[in-house]
Parts: structure tokens; C-alpha cells; sequence
């Protein structure tokens, strides 16, 4: 009797070896990057698991580069993601939202091609709730991939085209990694029991539209009133059109967006009075979400061009964020545009 493969005994560190295989110039080199930031994540995972038995609730003493109290499990991820990552050999240096600076290889330690970009816990605000969390990744190769020394601002201010890798992880019901190397996206599900990422879905596409929308409407009157005007119109009662939309609105990026990535519709972030430039971050958030959502076949926009197209000046430049299914980003972008 034939046996049946089944994707749930596919590994994430197996899945990357095949993906490998395709590539004859391949060195491996990105297998071993994402086996250690997966441990990271586990170490994570472990902790949320534990918050409310631990005493990794409530605020450190720190602020962080955008004047926001540092907590004690955002400390934790960004520490832990450092220290799993910084010794492997195949980074040249980090950038992340709790580090006002560049987060530079230890000397002792040699340099590598890549570069990594992460928010280490996005929707930080709702941890002591229990509401779920994230993690968000980008891979670069630095400017000139055969440099072994310490990488530069340049290597890190790339537009999101340049990224080889991206995802997130949501820690929800159950622990999720999504990520694409630029060949389609693929969901692996946590299994505690064996301490494995385990492949789920293959090649993830989302629909091409949805009448469901995601945004946090307590900025109404802070909007433009272009975008005002599209808020109200999928408000507005038409049964031939699917309309009036349903809300969904988590509070956490990762979980928001995930959404909209397995059932279709939009998730929005726009500027506003308070933050003329936006307030998600372009390098860390924006660019590795974007990256995801186009590979399933979705767009993202700034409201102008292509999240992906933008060349940053700064490693935590802010953007609005448009980001979904096709037609419901095109459907927005006829308001803006008008």
C-alpha cells in the first residue's frame, strides 16, 4: 500500500531544504538564518504562554525610539531574537522597532550577506489583555553580498522589492509562521507537543475581494476627507453590492492582516492629523506585510504607489498602509484618486 504524503510532517527547516534544492547557487546559508530566528520564536511563543504566570506583564522602565513605554515581553522578543541571531555568521546587521540605532554584529562574531529587519512584538499594547500578538520578519542581502564586515544604513534602507524573505508569526489560538521567499506564500502551525513548525498551507492565494474592512474608526474625524468618503460609502446600505461591509478590527497589525489574508477584503492605516506620515513603520512592518500580501496575490499601496516601491530615507520611517485583496485596494484607490 502506498503511503500518502502528508504536508503536516513537512518541517519549516525541511520545506526550506526542498525550496533550496531548486536552487543550484544555493549555499544554505538562509536555512540555517530562519532555523535560529524559528527557535527565537519558539522561546517567544513559550513566554506569551506564560504571561500570566510569570512576571513578564506590565512596563519596564524603558522608553523605546518613538517615546513609547518599553514592556517587559517586548523587551524579551527583542532580546531574544538578537541573541539567537547575531552569532550565526550569516548576518551583517539588524534593524528592529525598540533600537534607535543600527543593531551591529559583536565583534567576535563573523558577517555575513543578509540583513534582518523585525518588530519583534507588534500589537505590544493589547499583551496584558490577551489578545493576540505578532512578530514581523524581513531578510535583505546587504548592497554588496561578498563584504564581511559590519553592514551599513545603506544595506538596510532598501525598498521592500529588495527583500528575499518575509513573514510573521501570530501567536493566536494556535502559533502560526507565514513567509514567502518570493515564490509563494506558505502557513506553518506550531505543534507544541513535538516543538515544530509544521507546513500547513501550500502556496496560500487570497480572494480577489471581500466586503469586509479593517480599520480603527475612532480616527474618523482625523481622516482625509477622500478617505472619509470610501468609509462612508462601504457603509452605506446596497444589498446588490454586498453592501454596507463588516467590520473586523483586532488592534494588532499581524492579526488584522492575517484576516484579510485567508478571507479577503482590506486593511487600512492611513495618515492622519495626529501622524501626517502615518504611523506604521515602512522597513519593519509595512515593507515584510506588503511582501506577503502581494506574493498571495493582493496589493498594497501608501495611497500612491506601491508599499514595495518605496526607497526609505530613514530606518523608522512611517507610511500609511492600504494593504489586501486587488479589488478592494483598486475600489479605494478610485476615492483617493478622485
Amino acid at each position: 500500500m502506498a503511503v500518502q504524503s502528508s504536508p503536516k510532517l513537512i518541517t519549516i527547516d525541511r520545506h526550506i531544504n526542498e525550496e533550496q534544492d531548486l536552487h543550484p547557487e544555493a549555499t544554505g546559508e538562509f536555512t540555517f538564518l530562519l532555523h535560529d530566528f524559528t527557535f527565537a520564536i519558539r522561546l517567544i511563543e513559550r513566554e506569551i504562554r506564560r504571561a500570566g504566570l510569570t512576571d513578564i506583564l506590565g512596563l519596564t522602565e524603558n522608553m523605546n525610539v518613538h517615546g513609547e513605554a518599553v514592556r517587559k515581553l517586548d523587551q524579551f522578543a527583542y532580546e531574544v531574537i538578537y541573541r539567537a541571531m547575531d552569532h550565526n555568521g550569516n548576518l551583517c546587521v539588524m534593524a528592529c522597532e525598540e533600537s534607535k540605532d543600527l543593531m551591529k554584529i559583536p565583534e567576535r562574531y563573523p558577517k555575513g550577506k543578509y540583513v534582518l529587519v523585525f518588530d519583534p512584538l507588534d500589537g505590544s499594547s493589547n499583551i496584558d489583555v490577551n489578545i493576540t500578538l505578532g512578530t514581523i520578519f524581513g531578510f535583505y542581502k546587504r548592497l554588496d553580498p561578498t563584504l564581511r564586515t559590519d553592514g551599513t544604513e545603506e544595506d538596510v534602507l532598501q525598498p521592500g522589492r529588495k527583500l528575499v524573505a518575509a513573514g510573521y508569526v501570530l501567536y493566536g489560538s494556535s502559533t502560526v509562521m507565514v513567509y514567502t521567499t518570493g515564490h509563494g506564500v506558505n502557513v506553518f502551525t506550531y505543534d507544541p507537543t513535538v516543538g515544530e513548525f509544521l507546513l500547513t498551507k501550500r502556496h496560500l492565494k487570497m480572494p480577489k475581494w471581500n466586503n469586509q474592512y479593517s480599520v480603527n474608526e475612532g480616527h474618523y474625524y482625523k481622516w482625509d476627507s477622500k478617505f472619509q468618503k470610501y468609509i462612508d460609502f462601504i457603509k452605506t446600505p446596497s444589498p446588490d453590492k454586498k453592501r454596507p461591509y463588516s467590520l473586523r478590527y483586532v488592534g494588532t497589525a499581524v492579526a488584522d492582516v492575517h484576516r484579510v489574508l485567508h478571507y479577503g477584503g482590506i486593511f487600512m492605516y492611513p495618515a492622519d492629523k495626529s501622524h501626517p506620515n502615518g504611523k506604521l513603520r515602512l522597513i519593519y512592518e509595512a515593507n515584510p506585510l506588503s511582501f506577503v500580501i502581494e506574493q498571495a496575490g493582493g496589493k498594497a499601496t501608501n495611497g500612491e504607489i506601491d508599499i514595495l516601491d518605496i526607497v526609505p530615507t530613514s530606518i523608522h520611517q512611517r507610511t500609511p498602509l492600504f494593504i489586501g485583496s486587488e479589488d478592494n485596494v483598486n475600489e479605494l484607490m478610485e476615492f483617493l484618486n478622485s
